[in-house]
């Protein structure tokens, strides 16, 4: 049974069952109501004289002209929840940011809401919602490729406390192809942080991979220990990475992608962006950087709803500013 509020009629009833000294419980029983409504109304409607039902209607009255219901979503909060959802960030890293930095508490599935309701009408906004692709897995055709990497170092040899992920300055590096296999991206992430390096391949060789590693990791230095690749031959030059970063180099077992779990995560965002059939030769250097900015400015639930760059470099990115 739905519950409804008392009215003025059970209000004379009340008083004049009071009068002829019922108790609660019997009142409740007499009225059809839970002994807690009627305990309720004489603890909110008694006046200095006691409990009169023309006072106590007069009080509840004023209590209903004067409530108002707590309006999380206000127009702001939903103009706010708009522009992060553009930015293609899910409703969990919305509903993060918005506690975070705005102190409004919202649960996902409200967000989720506001997004089905907006299609209804014939918006756009769920096409922002982030769908993963597939994840990306390297083919390498019939042959097997293992063991043709000189001097390569096996993951079993890495540092335990790169897997704790307790450290700044483990990363994880791959390449993402192009259409026909005849461009890349080469992507780096750092485990405990996400945050992401890409850039774009001038050629698949190993010596140019190399080359291009170094010089997009070149600012970060500092804060590179340990990398760690998959077996493909582009990697070949692991040594020249290696002292061009001064870093130690490792390599995880064939066809064990799960041991590179976080780039391969990312390399799939990075398909977001850029669809397999991407001609990367065709993508700008603008672009490729716009991506990357993207994926290190947005906050990560894993990581306490905090942004790569705000836990790598401490720079927080305002995703609201105008």
């Amino acid at each position: 049974m739905s519950y409804h509020r008392l009215n003025e009629e059970e209000r004379y009833q009340i008083y004049v069952l009071l009068k002829a000294e019922h108790s609660q419980k019997e009142i409740a029983a007499l009225l059809g109501r839970s002994p807690s409504t009627i305990s309720r109304e004489l603890k909110r409607n008694c006046g200095l004289r006691g409990y009169r039902p023309a006072q106590a209607q007069r009080f509840s009255n004023n209590r209903r002209t004067t409530a108002h219901k707590a309006i999380k979503v206000t127009d702001e909060v939903r103009d706010w929840i708009e522009k992060l959802l553009r930015q293609e960030l899910s409703p969990q890293q919305v509903a993060g940011y918005l506690l975070r930095h705005k102190q409004v508490s919202l649960h996902h599935e409200t967000i989720y809401q506001i997004v089905y309701a907006d299609k209804a009408e014939g918006g756009d906004l769920y096409k922002h919602l982030r769908v993963l692709s597939r994840p990306y897995r390297k083919r390498y055709g019939h042959y097997d490729r293992r063991g043709q990497i000189k001097n390569r170092v096996d993951i079993d040899d890495r540092p335990g406390v790169v897997d704790s992920r307790c450290r700044v300055g483990d990363w994880e590096g791959d390449t993402v192809m192009g259409k026909g296999r005849k461009s890349a991206l080469f992507t780096m992430v750092e485990r405990k942080t996400l945050h992401t390096v890409i850039t774009r391949l001038t050629g698949k060789r190993a010596d140019l991979v190399a080359e291009a590693a170094i010089v997009a990791m070149k600012a970060l230095k500092s804060k590179v220990k340990t990398i760690t690749f998959d077996n493909g031959l582009e990697f070949s030059e692991h040594g020249k990475i290696g002292d061009g970063l001064g870093a130690d180099v490792y390599f995880a077992h064939p066809y064990a992608s799960w041991e590179r779990g976080i780039n391969e995560n990312t390399n799939g965002l990075i398909r977001q962006y850029f669809p397999k059939g991407t001609d990367f030769n065709e993508v700008t250097d603008e672009e490729v950087q716009a991506v990357m900015n993207r994926l290190s400015d947005h906050p990560r639930k894993t990581r306490g709803c905090r942004s790569p760059n705000e836990l790598l470099m401490g720079h927080r990115a305002d995703l609201l500013a105008t």
